[in-house]
């Protein structure tokens, strides 16, 4: 009999679960990829792990299509997230569904607090925290938030069938949200503050080839029109632009507050600083993902999931030089 298909599927784990009052070894902070991928690793390693995460697979199961993850030519982030999770708690991570609210260094471990009220103590720590959007920062930004004022494209651009939509920004993620919307809006404006995208070749070259998408360069959106909803936005160059939609996708900022509050060290943007094996400052600390300095600032679910797995190993190296007999 081929049990190859079960293994696959991972019916059953293959490590047992710790129970949440135990002594953790490691305490995984974001259950995107890099906090997923550095449980499979601990997991396989044999040290008690938990994941802690207020959304399961993170902000790329926003995403309708994934193209540059090996092994996958196009895959939802959402089913790929619930593949890379489901092989973590396969591996014995704790998956819980919460999100720490703070962190205290005792003397031989960290206590770690949740938005549940429960508390945990691990041994060791990898944040994986990754990052939250901008915003625009104009008034009735959050009046109109929903109500025309959108971060995912993905989420709803169904909604904006037929209708006249913008876009803010100039990176691969505002250039996906304008090919997107093209296939539901009438017309797309992307708006740049620069006079050159910055996103890849392929998607610039789909954005000039697209007679729906019109792309103004040079231009910032400074001011937010319309009464109970938005109906319009107003540029830097004067000009004034009807709208039934806004997506805005300007990057995005570190989620370290949780790691300055035990004396981890950011640069001057609030990324991590972390070594070649994402040691942070913090003996017993690491970091992995978008929210640290490593990997040359390269965004990528597959930088996410390696450095979660170097995190890994550097937490299990560390377990065996000081918690192997305990």
């Amino acid at each position: 009999m081929n049990n190859q298909k079960d293994k696959d599927e991972f019916s059953e784990p293959a490590i047992k679960h710790p129970s949440s009052d135990e002594l953790l070894d490691v305490s995984i902070i974001g259950g995107g990829i890099a906090g997923a991928s550095a449980a499979i690793y601990t997991g396989r390693y044999m040290m008690k792990t938990a994941v802690f995460t207020a959304l399961r697979g993170g902000a790329i199961i926003d995403s309708t299509m994934v193209e540059n993850y090996p092994g996958f030519i196009r895959i939802s982030g959402y089913d790929l997230m619930q593949r890379v999770l489901k092989q973590a708690s396969y591996y014995g991570a704790l998956i819980i569904d919460a999100e720490i609210k703070s962190i205290e260094k005792k003397e031989d471990f960290f206590l770690l607090k949740s938005t549940t009220s429960e508390e945990y103590k691990s041994r060791q720590i990898i944040i994986a925290t990754g990052t939250h959007r901008r915003r625009l920062g104009l008034p009735k930004e959050e009046e109109f938030f929903g109500k025309g004022i959108s971060h995912c494209a993905t989420c709803d651009a169904f909604f904006y069938k037929d209708k006249i939509v913008g876009v803010i920004g100039g990176s691969n993620t505002a250039a996906f949200s304008a090919m997107l919307l093209s296939k539901y809006a009438s017309k797309v404006y992307l708006i740049y503050r620069r006079d050159t995208l910055r996103c890849e070749p392929y998607w610039r070259k789909l954005l000039e080839e697209d007679e729906k998408v019109e792309i103004i360069y040079n231009a910032n959106v400074v001011e937010l029109l319309g009464d109970k909803m938005l109906q319009g936005v107003r540029l830097d160059n004067g000009a004034s632009i009807d709208l039934d939609g806004l997506f805005v996708e300007i990057g995005s900022e570190p989620s370290s507050d949780l790691a300055k509050s035990i004396g981890v060290k950011t640069d001057d943007s609030g990324y991590i600083i972390v070594d070649e094996a994402m040691r942070t400052n913090v003996q017993g600390v690491y970091s992995a993902g978008d929210v640290n300095t490593a990997s040359a600032g390269l965004k990528q679910l597959i930088v996410g999931a390696s450095e979660g797995a170097i995190a890994a190993s550097s937490a299990y190296d560390f377990h065996q030089r000081n918690f192997k007999n305990n």
